[in-house]
């Protein structure tokens, strides 16, 4: 990505944070494209394995965090960032906290508002 003629990032931390939405949207579109139903999605093949259910991706979970993340990248993208750096490319909050040049602790209560925005927005789509 580095080589790619294309945008450049002044820092570190944006860089970062392009990646993240990045990564977010590829794995938001494998997950689709795995069960979409031209593909089979509906039918899905099995084994005897008892870890099956656990190990399941659930798309539609999948779809409502992204959604959820765009809403809030729209009001508060600072904590959307945060989102994608966590739970898409798996970062502790030490390295995000070292990436954005706030402490951990700063990088933990966005974490926590985040996640009570994307539960409510959630908890909203279902009750539809």
């Amino acid at each position: 990505m580095a080589a790619r003629d294309g945008p450049s990032f002044p820092d570190r931390a944006r860089f970062m944070g392009y990646a993240a939405r990045v990564m977010r949207g590829l794995i938001i579109d494998h997950a689709r494209e795995r069960h979409a139903q031209k593909r089979g999605g509906l039918f899905e093949m099995t084994a005897l394995d008892t870890n099956a259910m656990e190990n399941a991706i659930d798309h539609r979970g999948l779809s409502q965090i992204s959604e959820g993340l765009d809403e809030l990248g729209k009001v508060e993208p600072e904590l959307a960032e945060v989102v994608d750096l966590k739970f898409f490319c798996g970062f502790s909050f030490g390295e995000i906290a070292a990436m954005r040049n706030v402490s951990e602790r700063t990088v933990q209560r966005n974490w926590e508002k985040a996640r009570i925005y994307l539960h409510r927005s959630i908890s909203a789509d279902l009750a539809l």
